[in-house]
């Protein structure tokens, strides 16, 4: 072995071994550029040497095994590489743009979904710097047309020494990388839903190669079977199986009416905007101050948003980490709010005015046990009522309280609907349909000459989070309208309103530090090394993406806002209690309990009262002026990353209904 490295990292052998081969050289060169390129547009680690080991150790096992293709289709094959490399590289940086995150091979069945929202990609999320990836092959192409093989490369014994040097560099880079990863390294390695921190660690393309295996893992677990996961899921919930506990509000709604609202994309700062002493939201801030006000509410969505969301809700489970429920997974048994309202006498629908298969919702949500899911072909859409992606949230709402009111004078049996808004949909582009809300700030001044005068600074004005506070105040209008007619119906006195922002409006740091650092009085916009300067940092934007929600109803007797930190996996407890269900499979906890709460976020991350913990770094924001218990950020970080284990198990395994077949067939033999 000693000879062997003495031979390769020879000063002669090891030139010859590279300019001989100027193909794989710029192979190598530019592939450890391209992920050198993304880490420091997205993660912003420009000289971790972590991942740049794990991409050169990519690209030296290619460049080995180029060598054992013949003559001139050596450079076929690393172009072909290349092109693959600047594709991962091209995608996941479109990607993170997004989503904050890296894309997964999981993803590819949900890539029919972007046509349909092509607007918002083109407008907010492809930017020209991400075409920079593809230099990579066509520089590799224009190298290995100009490169003329000798005689030699067609050698079996020439191309079997360089495979074998290359093989050597190799062996000792990985032993190089291998010293730079903890024990908590290969565990996040393996558990692969921490994306970020997998690419901080590893590199993109190690990263990549990983989560193609894990993306095929769902079609082999039947195969390979489930035995420990099903064996850690009843250990889990033998100790932590949920129970309703009872409170001031247990079974206060029992019997009534529920109107779900997913409101696209609204948060919670919204909710404390105005301009001009005009709310952005004026309806969303009434029925706040008339209901149940949960004002520091997260969702908890992973890379199927919308969808994710509504899957949350409804089960008291994280989303999947690979692909999508409502695509790779619908098949499987859950138990939903929908189930467990039939049970108890309702009759379950839905209304999207979209297009019945986006996100498969036509399918799933007659999975979830919806009755019936009104889509697009039950609504007029004319081209005058169409904002964004379809049917305007005013004219969806005027339409869907017809239906509404056929149902209840075609049964006697209290409903639960869920009526999924869309105008408010990124890119919020359609300015001129959202009416008028100026987004600038009028204030009034002494000029030079002593007098008094108004000045208008239009610092909002045509910017994209401008244009979001316009869509958001449509919106909002909108809700209004829904309330006016489900009173003129005489639907609203018997029905409990639940509001819920869906998900952040993935709005850049960019566009806050604008909003946040703006002197209305003098038209300043603050440096920032002004002292009046907010930045907004990762803690800062991540704490921002809260989202609104709000249980309504006419006859609740004592409105209250609940400030503790809260998620979209706790609102199937919380209603449990009030409408008298429970699901032994959640994960949540009920919201009016007066216990402490953790929000987790598929991501790993996860947020209670005292901290905000970034797993990707294993870093933290303490959000109280007192200290931590010595073991707190163990202990709850242990908590979060075994709900998402048991989650991602549930899902991946179909372990619900596993569970329940074994047990119907004990109770069979029992018998």
């Amino acid at each position: 072995m000693k000879a062997k490295l003495k031979k390769v990292f020879n000063k002669k052998n090891f030139e010859r071994l590279f300019f001989d081969n100027k193909t794989v050289l710029f192979f190598i060169i530019g592939g450890v550029l391209n992920g050198f390129l993304l880490r420091a547009f997205t993660l912003k680690n420009y000289f971790a040497i972590s991942p740049f080991l794990g991409d050169l150790l990519v690209l030296l096992v290619i460049s080995a095994l180029s060598f054992l293709v013949r003559g001139k289709n050596q450079r076929w094959f690393l172009i072909f590489w290349a092109l693959i490399f600047a594709l991962v590289s091209l995608i996941n940086s479109v990607y993170f743009t997004f989503y904050n995150s890296f894309a997964s091979a999981s993803l590819i069945s949900i890539i029919v979904y972007a046509a349909e929202v092509s607007d918002a990609i083109t407008e907010n999320v492809i930017k020209v710097t991400d075409f920079i990836y593809l230099l990579y092959p066509i520089i590799i192409f224009a190298v290995g047309l100009k490169w003329k093989p000798g005689k030699k490369t067609h050698l079996l014994e020439y191309r079997k020494r360089n495979f074998l040097n290359f093989s050597v560099i190799t062996g000792v880079m990985f032993l190089l990388f291998l010293t730079g990863l903890t024990p908590k390294d290969i565990s996040r390695f393996h558990n692969q839903w921490n994306r970020e921190y997998l690419v901080s660690k590893y590199g993109i393309y190690i990263y990549q190669g990983n989560d193609v295996i894990k993306s095929i893992q769902p079609k082999l677990s039947s195969v390979f079977g489930y035995d420990q996961a099903l064996k850690e899921y009843r250990e889990y919930y033998d100790e932590n199986s949920y129970e309703n506990v009872e409170n001031d509000y247990t079974g206060i709604f029992e019997g009534k009416n529920i109107i779900t609202i997913h409101a696209e994309s609204i948060q919670q700062f919204l909710m404390d905007t105005s301009f001009n002493g005009i709310e952005v939201t004026p309806n969303l801030n009434r029925i706040a101050s008339e209901g149940l006000y949960f004002s520091n509410f997260y969702s908890q969505v992973s890379v199927g948003t919308s969808s994710d969301s509504e899957f949350t809700l409804n089960t008291s489970l994280f989303p999947s980490s690979n692909g999508t429920v409502f695509v790779s997974y619908f098949t499987n048994e859950y138990l939903t709010i929908p189930d467990m309202l039939n049970e108890l006498g309702y009759d379950s629908y839905s209304f999207h005015a979209n297009n019945c298969g986006f996100w498969n919702r036509e399918t799933m949500h007659s999975y979830m046990g919806y009755d019936n899911f009104y889509c697009k072909p039950d609504y007029e859409v004319l081209e005058e009522n169409v904002i964004g992606l379809g049917l305007s949230d005013e004219e969806f709402f005027k339409q869907t309280v017809p239906k509404l009111l056929d149902i209840t004078e075609s049964s006697d049996n209290p409903f639960y609907a869920t009526l999924i808004m869309l105008s408010n949909h990124t890119p919020f582009s359609e300015v001129e349909k959202y009416g008028e809300y100026p987004v600038n700030m009028t204030v009034t001044i002494t000029n030079e000459d002593g007098e008094k005068e108004e000045v208008t600074w239009d610092y909002m004005e045509g910017t994209k989070l401008g244009n979001y506070f316009k869509s958001s105040h449509y919106a909002d209008y909108a809700i209004g309208v829904l309330f006016d007619e489900l009173e003129a119906a005489g639907i609203l006195d018997d029905t409990v309103i639940v509001i819920y922002g869906d998900h952040d409006a993935r709005l850049s740091k960019s566009d806050y530090r604008l909003f946040y650092n703006f002197d209305p009085e003098t038209g300043e916009k603050y440096a920032t090394d002004d002292e009046r300067y907010t930045p907004v940092d990762y803690y800062e934007y991540e704490l921002n993406r809260k989202v609104p929600f709000i249980i309504w109803s006419s006859d609740l007797k004592k409105p209250k806002e609940i400030t503790e930190v809260m998620g979209m996996i706790d609102i199937l407890p919380t209603l449990g209690n009030m409408f008298g269900f429970e699901s032994k499979y959640a994960l949540g906890t009920d919201m009016m309990d007066e216990t402490e709460n953790m929000v987790v976020f598929p991501n790993g991350n996860w947020l209670t009262d005292k901290v905000y913990y970034y797993h990707q770094k294993g870093e933290y924001k303490l959000l109280v002026d007192e200290p931590l218990d010595e073991d707190y950020i163990e202990t709850q970080d242990a908590i979060a990353k075994k709900k998402l284990e048991v989650a991602s198990d549930i899902i991946l395994y179909d372990l619900i209904k596993i569970d329940n077949e074994q047990q119907e067939l004990l109770n069979e033999i029992s018998k």
